[in-house]
């Protein structure tokens, strides 16, 4: 039997959903139309966004409380996840620790000659974990993300556990 939503739950259940699709989105768009290109631990952010959208939206057609619940609650540990790698992220930034990775590149190795693919190396720009390529107010994208997604997170939990 379907138990009616409450506020709390339709709320968290919109939280859980939107804001990984629009931290998603605007990455994307930085990088798309803005020309910052992502970093390695960049890239790391991004994936526990993408699995919390799959928990998240299936929560919205299920039926089952119990179930529609702990959906919604994996996808906020998830979103969470992106929080605390965004922490550690921005602190590689602002040199608190030494980074995780090597620095990324734009090369594509796709097609042309040897010498056409090492061209295309040495004219690559190498995007650096531990250089912030966009900041506002002081904090970088890694910073904004780490504030957005665990803060939202603890919103989800909290409208969660409002709703028990």
């Amino acid at each position: 039997m379907a138990v009616p939503r409450t506020r709390a739950e339709r709320l968290a259940n919109l939280i859980a959903f939107f804001l990984p699709l629009a931290l998603l989105a605007g990455a994307w768009s930085s990088q798309l139309f803005g020309g910052l290109y992502p970093c390695e631990m960049c890239h790391w952010q991004r994936w526990p966004h993408y699995a919390a959208l799959l928990p998240a939206f299936a929560a919205f057609f299920v039926g089952q409380r119990s179930i529609r619940g702990s959906l919604v609650i994996l996808a906020a540990l998830l979103i969470a996840v992106s929080g605390v790698i965004g922490v550690a992220h921005a602190g590689v930034e602002y040199g608190w620790w030494q980074g995780f990775t090597a620095c990324t590149s734009t090369v594509d190795f796709t097609g042309g000659s040897a010498a056409d693919r090492l061209n295309a190396i040495l004219k690559a720009p190498v995007i650096r974990c531990d250089v912030a390529q966009w900041t506002l107010g002081g904090i970088s994208l890694a910073g904004f993300n780490a504030i957005f997604s665990l803060g939202g997170a603890a919103a989800i939990l909290v409208l969660m556990r409002k709703a028990r």
